[in-house]
Protein backbone atom coordinates (compact mmCIF):
# COMPACT_ATOMS: atom_id res chain seq x y z
CA UNK A 1 0.00 0.00 0.00
CA UNK A 2 1.50 3.33 -1.00
CA UNK A 3 2.00 6.05 1.56
CA UNK A 4 -0.16 9.15 1.30
CA UNK A 5 2.09 11.79 -0.24
CA UNK A 6 1.69 15.56 -0.21
CA UNK A 7 3.70 18.40 -1.77
CA UNK A 8 6.35 20.02 0.46
CA UNK A 9 5.08 22.80 2.69
CA UNK A 10 6.05 24.75 5.75
CA UNK A 11 5.57 23.17 9.20
CA UNK A 12 1.98 23.37 10.36
CA UNK A 13 -0.17 22.71 13.34
CA UNK A 14 -0.79 19.23 14.55
CA UNK A 15 1.36 17.44 11.98
CA UNK A 16 3.69 14.56 12.47
CA UNK A 17 6.04 12.70 10.18
CA UNK A 18 7.40 9.20 10.25
CA UNK A 19 11.12 8.56 10.13
CA UNK A 20 13.30 5.52 9.60
CA UNK A 21 14.69 5.82 13.12
CA UNK A 22 13.79 3.92 16.27
CA UNK A 23 11.22 4.89 18.90
CA UNK A 24 12.67 8.39 19.35
CA UNK A 25 12.71 9.22 15.65
CA UNK A 26 9.24 10.66 14.99
CA UNK A 27 9.15 14.40 15.56
CA UNK A 28 6.57 17.18 15.91
CA UNK A 29 3.89 17.55 18.52
CA UNK A 30 0.40 16.18 18.56
CA UNK A 31 -2.77 18.22 19.07
CA UNK A 32 -3.61 15.71 21.76
CA UNK A 33 -0.40 15.90 23.79
CA UNK A 34 -1.92 17.52 26.91
CA UNK A 35 -3.74 14.27 27.62
CA UNK A 36 -2.28 12.36 30.58
CA UNK A 37 -3.55 9.11 29.10
CA UNK A 38 -4.08 7.73 25.59
CA UNK A 39 -7.81 7.39 26.16
CA UNK A 40 -8.18 11.14 26.70
CA UNK A 41 -6.03 11.81 23.65
CA UNK A 42 -8.37 9.78 21.46
CA UNK A 43 -11.28 12.11 22.05
CA UNK A 44 -9.75 15.54 22.62
CA UNK A 45 -9.02 16.33 18.97
CA UNK A 46 -12.74 16.18 18.26
CA UNK A 47 -13.94 17.71 21.52
CA UNK A 48 -15.14 20.90 19.87
CA UNK A 49 -16.57 19.37 16.72
CA UNK A 50 -15.47 17.35 13.72
CA UNK A 51 -14.35 20.47 11.83
CA UNK A 52 -11.89 21.69 14.46
CA UNK A 53 -8.32 20.75 15.36
CA UNK A 54 -6.92 21.31 18.85
CA UNK A 55 -3.96 23.74 18.75
CA UNK A 56 -3.32 24.69 22.36
CA UNK A 57 -4.41 25.00 25.98
CA UNK A 58 -4.18 28.04 28.22
CA UNK A 59 -2.47 27.69 31.58
CA UNK A 60 -1.86 29.96 34.55
CA UNK A 61 -1.66 33.74 34.38
CA UNK A 62 1.78 35.27 33.92
CA UNK A 63 2.43 38.53 35.74
CA UNK A 64 -0.12 41.23 36.47
CA UNK A 65 -0.92 42.67 33.04
CA UNK A 66 -3.02 39.95 31.44
CA UNK A 67 -0.38 37.68 29.94
CA UNK A 68 -1.09 33.96 30.16
CA UNK A 69 0.84 30.73 29.70
CA UNK A 70 -0.19 28.76 26.62
CA UNK A 71 0.79 25.19 25.78
CA UNK A 72 1.13 25.12 22.00
CA UNK A 73 0.70 21.96 19.94
CA UNK A 74 2.07 23.40 16.70
CA UNK A 75 5.45 22.16 15.46
CA UNK A 76 6.87 25.67 15.94
CA UNK A 77 5.20 26.75 19.22
CA UNK A 78 5.01 30.45 18.35
CA UNK A 79 3.23 29.62 15.08
CA UNK A 80 -0.02 29.13 16.98
CA UNK A 81 -0.55 32.90 16.78
CA UNK A 82 -0.78 32.69 12.97
CA UNK A 83 -3.96 30.59 13.11
CA UNK A 84 -6.02 33.26 14.89
CA UNK A 85 -8.77 33.73 15.62
CA UNK A 86 -8.76 30.58 17.70
CA UNK A 87 -11.90 29.37 19.38
CA UNK A 88 -12.84 27.46 22.50
CA UNK A 89 -15.32 24.62 22.90
CA UNK A 90 -17.99 27.07 24.05
CA UNK A 91 -17.55 29.27 20.98
CA UNK A 92 -15.41 32.08 22.39
CA UNK A 93 -12.82 33.51 19.99
CA UNK A 94 -9.26 34.53 20.84
CA UNK A 95 -6.71 36.57 18.91
CA UNK A 96 -3.13 36.30 20.13
CA UNK A 97 -1.53 39.73 19.94
CA UNK A 98 1.92 38.35 20.74
CA UNK A 99 3.62 35.18 21.91
CA UNK A 100 7.12 34.54 23.22
CA UNK A 101 8.92 31.48 24.57
CA UNK A 102 8.25 30.85 28.23
CA UNK A 103 11.74 29.48 28.82
CA UNK A 104 12.54 26.69 31.22
CA UNK A 105 12.26 23.02 30.32
CA UNK A 106 9.02 23.16 28.29
CA UNK A 107 9.78 24.18 24.68
CA UNK A 108 6.10 24.00 23.72
CA UNK A 109 5.09 26.53 26.39
CA UNK A 110 4.74 30.18 25.37
CA UNK A 111 3.65 33.39 27.07
CA UNK A 112 0.73 34.91 25.19
CA UNK A 113 -0.93 38.29 25.19
CA UNK A 114 -4.58 37.88 24.21
CA UNK A 115 -6.66 40.64 22.71
CA UNK A 116 -9.15 41.90 25.29
CA UNK A 117 -7.30 40.36 28.27
CA UNK A 118 -5.63 43.08 30.33
CA UNK A 119 -5.66 41.94 33.97
CA UNK A 120 -4.36 38.99 35.91
CA UNK A 121 -7.90 38.07 36.90
CA UNK A 122 -9.00 37.90 33.27
CA UNK A 123 -5.95 35.79 32.41
CA UNK A 124 -6.63 33.39 35.29
CA UNK A 125 -10.14 32.82 33.92
CA UNK A 126 -8.56 31.29 30.80
CA UNK A 127 -6.78 28.54 32.74
CA UNK A 128 -7.45 25.08 31.22
CA UNK A 129 -9.35 26.53 28.23
CA UNK A 130 -8.47 24.63 25.05
CA UNK A 131 -8.31 26.50 21.74
CA UNK A 132 -9.00 25.16 18.25
CA UNK A 133 -8.77 26.19 14.60
CA UNK A 134 -10.99 25.09 11.71
CA UNK A 135 -9.59 22.05 9.94
CA UNK A 136 -9.88 23.73 6.54
CA UNK A 137 -7.47 26.42 7.73
CA UNK A 138 -4.82 23.71 8.04
CA UNK A 139 -5.56 21.81 4.85
CA UNK A 140 -2.95 21.82 2.11
CA UNK A 141 -0.12 22.59 4.54
CA UNK A 142 0.93 19.04 5.31
CA UNK A 143 4.05 18.19 3.35
CA UNK A 144 5.68 15.03 2.05
CA UNK A 145 5.24 12.34 4.69
CA UNK A 146 3.39 14.53 7.21
CA UNK A 147 -0.13 14.00 8.50
CA UNK A 148 -2.61 15.68 10.80
CA UNK A 149 -2.57 13.48 13.89
CA UNK A 150 -6.34 13.75 14.29
CA UNK A 151 -6.71 12.16 10.85
CA UNK A 152 -4.81 9.04 11.95
CA UNK A 153 -7.27 8.26 14.74
CA UNK A 154 -9.88 5.77 13.58
CA UNK A 155 -7.80 4.22 10.80
CA UNK A 156 -7.97 0.45 10.40
CA UNK A 157 -4.62 -1.20 11.21
CA UNK A 158 -3.60 -4.09 8.95
CA UNK A 159 -0.41 -6.12 8.80
CA UNK A 160 1.64 -6.65 5.65
CA UNK A 161 -0.51 -9.63 4.64
CA UNK A 162 -3.69 -7.57 4.81
CA UNK A 163 -4.98 -9.08 8.05
CA UNK A 164 -6.94 -6.55 10.11
CA UNK A 165 -5.37 -6.22 13.57
CA UNK A 166 -7.42 -3.42 15.06
CA UNK A 167 -8.02 0.32 15.02
CA UNK A 168 -5.84 3.35 15.78
CA UNK A 169 -7.47 4.95 18.83
CA UNK A 170 -4.89 7.61 19.78
CA UNK A 171 -1.56 9.17 18.83
CA UNK A 172 0.04 9.96 22.20
CA UNK A 173 3.46 11.46 22.75
CA UNK A 174 5.18 11.02 26.10
CA UNK A 175 8.35 12.88 25.17
CA UNK A 176 10.12 10.24 23.08
CA UNK A 177 8.23 10.73 19.81
CA UNK A 178 4.74 10.13 18.49
CA UNK A 179 3.19 6.69 18.97
CA UNK A 180 0.24 4.89 17.45
CA UNK A 181 -2.06 3.28 19.99
CA UNK A 182 -3.86 0.35 18.38
CA UNK A 183 -6.90 -1.34 19.90
CA UNK A 184 -7.28 -5.04 18.91
CA UNK A 185 -10.47 -6.40 17.38
CA UNK A 186 -11.26 -8.50 20.44
CA UNK A 187 -11.42 -5.48 22.72
CA UNK A 188 -8.38 -6.52 24.76
CA UNK A 189 -5.49 -4.30 25.91
CA UNK A 190 -4.20 -1.79 23.37
CA UNK A 191 -0.61 -1.65 22.17
CA UNK A 192 1.75 1.21 21.32
CA UNK A 193 3.92 1.40 18.20
CA UNK A 194 6.54 4.07 17.43
CA UNK A 195 5.35 6.16 14.49
CA UNK A 196 8.30 5.30 12.24
CA UNK A 197 8.66 3.74 8.81
CA UNK A 198 9.89 0.53 10.39
CA UNK A 199 6.72 -0.02 12.39
CA UNK A 200 4.27 1.91 10.18
CA UNK A 201 5.36 1.24 6.58
CA UNK A 202 2.14 2.35 4.89
CA UNK A 203 -0.64 4.92 5.33
CA UNK A 204 -3.62 5.39 3.02
CA UNK A 205 -5.90 8.08 4.42
CA UNK A 206 -8.32 7.81 1.51
CA UNK A 207 -8.84 4.10 2.22
CA UNK A 208 -8.91 4.67 5.98
CA UNK A 209 -6.08 2.21 6.55
CA UNK A 210 -2.62 2.02 8.02
CA UNK A 211 -0.15 -0.84 7.54
CA UNK A 212 1.74 -1.76 10.70
CA UNK A 213 4.54 -4.22 11.42
CA UNK A 214 4.22 -5.01 15.15
CA UNK A 215 6.49 -7.47 16.95
CA UNK A 216 5.22 -10.91 17.96
CA UNK A 217 2.95 -10.75 20.99
CA UNK A 218 2.39 -7.03 20.49
CA UNK A 219 -1.05 -6.86 22.08
CA UNK A 220 0.07 -9.01 25.00
CA UNK A 221 2.31 -6.14 26.08
CA UNK A 222 -0.49 -3.68 26.72
CA UNK A 223 -0.36 0.07 26.28
CA UNK A 224 2.16 0.56 29.08
CA UNK A 225 4.92 -0.96 26.99
CA UNK A 226 6.26 0.42 23.72
CA UNK A 227 7.43 -2.04 21.11
CA UNK A 228 11.24 -2.39 20.97
CA UNK A 229 13.24 -0.83 18.15
CA UNK A 230 13.60 -2.81 14.92
CA UNK A 231 17.23 -3.64 15.70
CA UNK A 232 16.76 -4.46 19.36
CA UNK A 233 18.41 -7.71 20.32
CA UNK A 234 17.12 -10.31 22.70
CA UNK A 235 17.67 -9.80 26.41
Amino acid sequence: MARAERPPASPEAGATERTSDGPGGARATSPDRPAPSPSTAASSSRGAGEGLVLLGEFGRAHGLKGEVRLKSFTKEPKAIATYAPLQSEDGRRFTLKSVRPAGGGSPDLVIARVEGIATREQAEALNRVRVYAPRERLRGQEGGDEFLLADLIGLTARDGQGVVLGTVVAVPNYGGGDLLEVAPLDGGPTGLLPFTHGFVPGIDLAAGEVVVDPPEGFFDRGADTVAPGPDAGSA
